[in-house]
């Protein structure tokens, strides 16, 4: 890393030089024109700094004519360190995307430590076929699989709070599926490579679904009243609207009660979904706490 010609520069030239970066390493490409937008520079600002970043690490950013645009070289090396935190927050949020400083918080504060992280190269490929649209070559590791080689072709990022999963087409079994990043090995973006119809976004039922919940204080749980504040709720619902997709990871997190008759005993359980048939069809509703499809609850009655 070039850090004594790093050192010499500005700080705003600094932030300038990490936004290159970012946006080649997780995108694929910069123009000049992202520059301007970003920081409100002159044009021959922009191609000033990219001509700068491009002396500073020779081999990180090719030119494109025929896109008029900077893409990732083959032999690049970043000479900035972004916490995978910031990068996703990034991502994820689309601010703080200037080069990362230690800085004095404002006010002392806490936040939880993740568990696992994703690699941020492996992340890297991943974002790039996002954004470019194309399919990924992928060595996978699940645990009722093993290793197994697959492409993808990934179209968003999703959060369940515990690890980031990529929302992908999986050529192998010809279905969505959900894949856990930290769990992909030597990603390859197939670039160039055609994407079929029946691969993309609009085509995932789960994706495309919206399902509304409503989320009421656990009958068995005291005072109702301070869980309608703590989740603001209005006359005493709390209402979501949610990817189909994402439904069963988010009643797990917040420990929803998804059983019919609000069973589940404990403190964690401060909120019931009052109408349970409200996810049926969710293929992840298997996660919610409690939850029993009509099916499963139709068995147990034969069953007694």
């Amino acid at each position: 890393m070039p850090n004594d010609q790093l050192a010499d520069l500005t700080q705003p030239q600094r932030d300038r030089l990490a936004f290159v970066e970012l946006r080649v390493h997780f995108i694929g490409e910069i123009r000049r024109q992202d520059l301007v937008s970003r920081f409100g520079i002159q044009s021959a600002a922009a191609t000033r700094d990219l001509a700068l970043y491009k002396d500073l690490a020779p081999g990180n950013i090719d030119y494109d004519p025929s896109a008029k645009s900077y893409v990732l070289g083959k032999n690049f090396q970043p000479i900035f360190s972004f916490p995978p935190e910031r990068v996703l927050s990034w991502l994820t949020q689309g601010f703080g995307d200037g080069e990362p400083m230690k800085i004095k918080a404002w006010v002392s504060s806490e936040i939880p430590s993740r568990l696992t992280h994703p690699d941020l190269d492996v992340l890297a490929s991943v974002t790039r076929a996002i954004h470019q649209e194309c399919p990924l070559a992928i060595e996978y590791h699940s645990i009722s699989s093993g290793r197994t080689e697959r492409e993808i072709v990934p179209f968003a990022l999703l959060d369940n709070g515990l690890r980031w999963h990529v929302r992908a087409f999986d050529r192998k079994s010809k279905e969505f599926r959900d894949f856990v990043i930290t769990r992909i090995q030597r990603p390859v973006v197939l670039k160039g490579q055609p994407v079929a119809s029946h691969e993309t976004s609009d085509q995932d039922i789960q994706w495309t679904r919206i399902v509304e919940l409503e989320l009421v204080p656990h009958p068995d749980q005291p005072r109702p009243e301070i869980t309608k504040m703590d989740y603001g709720m209005q006359e005493g619902v709390l209402r979501m609207k949610l990817r189909a997709a994402t439904a069963g990871y988010i009643l797990r997190k917040w420990s929803v009660d998804c059983s019919p008759d609000h069973s589940l005993h404990g403190p964690e359980y401060r909120l019931w979904l009052k109408d349970h048939l409200a996810i049926y069809g969710v293929k992840n509703a298997v996660l919610a706490p409690g939850y029993r499809s009509p099916d499963q609850q139709r068995l147990e009655a034969e069953m007694e």
